[in-house]
């Protein structure tokens, strides 16, 4: 299996030279210091509230692709694409395209089989297309429509219910076009840069992506031109920025995040490539393995103040898995909170770490040259979630948010510092706040249990998996 792996690495590799290194026309912005900053209103009451933060990170989805359809959000059943590719399907150009391109409409498709496109930093410049989101027909093995698709509502109807009873939020986007290993790291940090014109992108030339790498292993970034710079970078052991986990520990707030092992995980486990953690204390405390642990820890009144739950292959949404247990396990980690003691003062937040490829219609903005990146879903669940109104609980927040706008919430919530200076490459400043999505006014929600078709005994019971989640 890790020959195969790293023998895929050293493919996309060479087509990542060949196609994502190439001249872009994409204007970047300026220096990070002129952008604008978000800041918290003063008052803010999220710390009176909130007193544990879940967040739940799935793979591989764009926006469009679970939720195509969704009434009131930011989500058409077409796409767009060059009118002269030829592809099947296609239909006359309307409003929604730019000049020059047709109309595609989504299909529907399951978990099984499902394609796997690409999903690197090259791949999402092609997609993305300078903006006009119509790239997506030159990736994947299933014919030029391949990515312009939405899985069947049926098989992921626990999140269509969480997002009619909670919010679902249109506008959430990365922090940096590109895969996994990016994702992750920037869900933890709000950064990934190395110097203040260079960021870690694609991934490491070696499994397992992190401090525990072969000696010799290199990661690979990006100038800030967005000239990639394959396997020409640091050891994937960071120490180049902080992660949210010193502002954690320097204030006592306890913390924990979820993985299906605790050593090797790769970067489902970002941590394992922060130095500070994977050489620290909060190694052999912090780092709870199997991710299952999640369930009980919340069943029994033991959540920490901040927990990531990562999953399992089978369990993680990614198309390569072939599974339909993906919705299930998130409604089971979402019911035992909702049905355990620290509901009333739990925040969850269910997103995905890229866009897998997948075709998605929203152009995100551009606020440095690392992205933002494509969008991908987002699912808030709280007591104090937004309500339309009382008849009509589902919210769609139209804000636009990006990876760090949690970790501004996590802040918020436990009164924290931002990591660091805009000018440093740190978002958390820069990010709006998931909490415009609350209202805190409103009279706490008691929690319905989220219907799902694999029970949580499933999960509890499920074996130990030592494959790894992703390898893009």
């Amino acid at each position: 299996m890790l020959i195969k792996l790293l023998a895929r690495r050293v493919l996309l590799g060479l087509v990542v030279i060949g196609t994502g290194c190439s001249s872009n026309t994409a204007p970047l912005v300026g220096p990070q210091s002129s952008l604008p900053e978000a800041r918290p209103a003063t008052g803010n009451p999220v710390s009176t509230y909130i007193k544990h933060v879940v967040v739940i990170i799935q793979e591989n989805r764009s926006f469009e692709n679970f939720f195509a359809g969704y009434p009131g959000a930011n989500a058409p059943t077409f796409g767009c694409a060059p009118g002269t590719t030829g592809a099947r399907r296609r239909t006359t150009s309307g409003s929604g395209c730019p000049t020059g391109d047709v109309e595609v409409p989504l299909h529907a498709i399951g978990f099984d089989p499902s394609p796997d496109f690409k999903h690197d930093w090259g791949s999402s410049m092609t997609d993305w297309d300078n903006g006009k989101m119509d790239g997506f027909y030159k990736y994947g093995d299933s014919g030029e429509d391949g990515a312009y698709a939405y899985v069947s509502r049926s098989l992921i109807a626990p999140y269509w219910d969480m997002a009619e009873q909670y919010v679902l939020a249109d506008e959430m986007f990365p922090t940096e076009f590109g895969g996994s290993f990016t994702g992750h790291l920037t869900l933890v940090a709000g950064t990934d840069d190395l110097t203040v014109d260079h960021a870690e992108v694609n991934f490491p030339s070696k499994a397992p992506d992190d401090c525990d790498s072969p000696p010799g292993t290199k990661s690979s970034y990006v100038d800030n031109h967005r000239r990639l710079h394959l396997f020409a970078g640091p050891f994937p052991c960071f120490d180049q920025w902080k992660t949210i986990a010193q502002s954690l520990d320097g204030a006592g707030v306890s913390w924990k995040y979820y993985a299906t092992k605790v050593l090797d995980d790769g970067f489902w486990e970002p941590f394992e490539a922060s130095k500070y953690v994977r050489y620290g204390p909060d190694w052999d405390k912090n780092i709870i393995a199997p991710q299952s642990n999640v369930l009980t820890d919340a069943a029994n009144g033991n959540l920490a103040s901040v927990s990531w739950v990562s999953p399992t292959k089978a369990d993680s949404d990614h198309p390569h898995a072939q599974s339909d247990l993906g919705p299930s396990w998130v409604a089971s980690v979402v019911n035992a909170v909702g049905e355990g003691p620290d509901w009333s003062s739990t925040a969850i937040v269910v997103l995905w770490d890229d866009w897998g490829g997948w075709y998605d219609n929203a152009p995100p903005k551009q606020l440095d040259y690392r992205g933002l990146g494509i969008r991908v879903p987002c699912l808030i669940i709280s007591p104090y979630a937004k309500e339309t109104s009382a008849s009509q609980p589902g919210y769609v927040s139209h804000t636009q948010y990006e990876f760090a706008s949690i970790l501004k919430f996590i802040e918020e919530a436990n009164n924290l510092k931002p990591l660091g200076r805009t000018q440093q490459g740190y978002t958390d400043r820069r990010a709006t706040s998931i909490d415009d999505s609350f209202d805190f006014t409103q009279t706490p929600r008691k929690f319905t249990a989220i219907p799902s078709k694999y029970p949580i005994s499933h999960f509890l019971h499920e074996p130990p998996s030592n494959e790894p989640v992703d390898t893009e």
